[in-house]
């Protein structure tokens, strides 16, 4: 029974990524955004490669549905409809492909993306197309899983007051994350063996939310976000060894999503 809460991955991994869940649910409350990143790369480095990306993705549902639960009234309404068509696309696009890539090449993948969203900013015209960033950003997703930053990008160049930029962020990745778990489901992915593990990440997830949002605009953001981008450099750094490490050793082979 209670093996069925870890996942078989044993207990101190298990209280590794719930006390990750927590923090990063605080941190992408209290400072916009980053904690999904970090969840992923952390994931990425415990998890079966096949399981990376739709395992984050139903715990992001979790996640980015209590932030949104808890403002919901400050949603900026308009970029919905037209990000949720452009998500859809993505989603399906980027599932006719994904079965296809070696586990190895998902390390490096996301590992890249990773470095990629702390060294650039996506180009202008998705940054100002709810429809085109949510289409860009769900394929990219189903393959790399943090878009987090990506959609951020779009939602900052909105100008939005602090708690509507985080609002209407959760919202959209909230819609992203349910298409992208609705995909994977039907190409086979078994979540019925993650589903106690994900929903105790989504319970810790939940009470990080609300911790980050009682001290939301407290913090000194200009030094989180360098020790952010730290962290993050070294763990996508990391995956891309690993990754790389596995296709010059000639272990990659096709990735199940069992």
């Amino acid at each position: 029974m209670f093996e069925a809460l870890h996942a078989g991955l044993g207990w101190p991994v298990a209280m590794t990524l719930l006390s990750l869940s927590f923090a990063s649910s605080f941190i992408t409350v209290a400072f916009g955004i980053g904690g999904g990143a970090i969840m992923l790369a952390v994931m990425a480095t415990l998890l079966p490669a096949a399981a990376i990306i739709p395992v984050h993705g139903l715990v992001q549902v979790g996640s980015n549905a209590g932030r949104l639960a808890l403002m919901a009234r400050y949603v900026q309404p308009h970029v919905i409809g037209p990000f949720a068509i452009g998500s859809l696309a993505g989603v399906l696009l980027g599932g006719s492909i994904i079965v296809q890539l070696e586990p190895a090449w998902i390390q490096i993948g996301v590992g890249s993306f990773i470095l990629w969203t702390i060294v650039s900013t996506p180009p202008a015209f998705l940054r100002k197309s709810a429809m085109m960033t949510g289409g860009f950003s769900s394929f990219l997703t189903m393959f790399f899983g943090g878009t987090g930053p990506f959609v951020a990008s779009f939602v900052r160049a909105l100008d939005l007051e602090r708690h509507k930029h985080v609002a209407t962020h959760a919202m959209l990745m909230t819609m992203q994350h349910v298409l992208k778990t609705i995909t994977f489901g039907f190409l086979g992915f078994a979540f019925s063996s993650w589903l106690g593990l994900i929903a105790l990440l989504i319970a810790f997830g939940f009470l990080g939310t609300i911790l980050g949002r009682m001290v939301l605009s407290r913090i000194n953001e200009r030094r989180f976000k360098l020790a952010l981008n730290v962290i993050l450099t070294v763990l996508a750094l990391r995956l891309i060894y690993a990754g790389a490490s596995e296709l010059w050793m000639g272990g990659g082979s096709t990735g199940s999503l069992n």
